[in-house]
């Protein structure tokens, strides 16, 4: 990490980078398998994670990396909560994935910061941490089901009052080939001003 102060490089045209980003597409998270980013890795993209744009400095995300330890035990939990057969079957995309890193949305009190612009910082933490887990050569899912909004659930992950989950961002490798999805029409939702 950059020390505060420091210049840093000014961008410069990455093909490659640009290629990636073209083709990004999501990966269901149950079909995330090993292997998942090694410790270092993960470092990494957790630093580039926290390189997110925040308006104010205020830092309002926090995140949790869940091992497999803590995975087990919350999958076990939440099943007992889960009221439907449907309930119980997403948690596989919890339990599956070798990586799962929990971004929590922590809006913090500023007159100056709403806190939707907040919120929008942890949705793009959530994004940053998507391609850096990418561009390490690893897919993944970020997405939130049913125990991030329940209540019960919500005491279970340790999230504080005021807090919400802006995603689980699992990674790993895609058991096969992800297949390309419908796409917006640029020009359904591009508008262009003179």
């Amino acid at each position: 990490m950059s020390e505060f102060g420091t210049a840093l490089p000014h961008p410069v045209r990455d093909d490659a980078l640009i290629a990636r980003l073209k083709t990004r597409r999501s990966a269901p998270a149950q079909e995330l398998a090993a292997p998942g980013p090694s410790a270092a890795e993960l470092e990494t993209i957790l630093e580039i994670g926290l390189r997110t744009p925040d308006h104010g400095k205020l830092f309002p995300w926090r995140l949790v990396v869940i091992g497999s330890e803590t995975r087990a035990r919350w999958v076990g939990e939440l099943e007992a909560l889960a009221a439907t057969d449907k309930e119980r079957a997403v948690l596989r995309k919890l339990a599956t994935p070798p990586a799962t890193v929990m971004v929590i949305s922590a809006p913090v009190e500023s007159a100056k910061v709403p806190r939707w612009e907040q919120e929008l910082s942890a949705g793009a933490l959530c994004m940053n941490l998507e391609h850096a887990a990418n561009a390490h050569g690893y897919a993944v899912s970020w997405i939130t089901d049913w125990y991030a909004y329940d209540a019960r659930a919500r005491e279970l992950l340790g999230l504080a009052e005021g807090e919400v989950v802006a995603g689980f961002v699992h990674v790993g490798t895609a058991a096969e080939a992800l297949l390309e999805r419908p796409r917006p029409v640029m020009a359904d939702k591009v508008r262009r001003l003179p």
